[in-house]
C-alpha cells in the first residue's frame, strides 16, 4: 500500500501510523485537516445559512402552534 501523503510504499502490519509511513506523514495530515485544506466539493454556505440557523429553523418548522 502507499502512504497517502509522500506515497511511498508503506505496510499496514506493525505499523503505528498507518496507513501513513511515519509518524512526519501522519502529522502533515493532520495540519491539512486542522488548516481545513481537505473540502468536499459543492456550495458554500453564506453567513445567514449556517448549519446551526438550519437546525433552527427545523426545530421551529416541526414545534405544533400555540394559537
Amino acid at each position: 500500500m502507499q502512504c497517502p501523503v509522500c506515497r511511498r510504499s508503506t505496510t499496514w502490519t506493525d505499523n503505528p501510523w498507518r496507513p501513513f509511513c511515519c509518524e512526519r506523514c501522519q502529522l502533515i495530515d493532520l495540519g491539512t485537516w486542522a488548516a481545513e485544506g481537505y473540502r468536499i466539493p459543492g456550495s458554500s454556505l453564506t453567513a445567514d445559512a449556517s448549519p446551526r440557523q438550519a437546525d433552527k429553523e427545523e426545530q421551529s418548522d416541526d414545534a405544533p402552534s400555540e394559537r
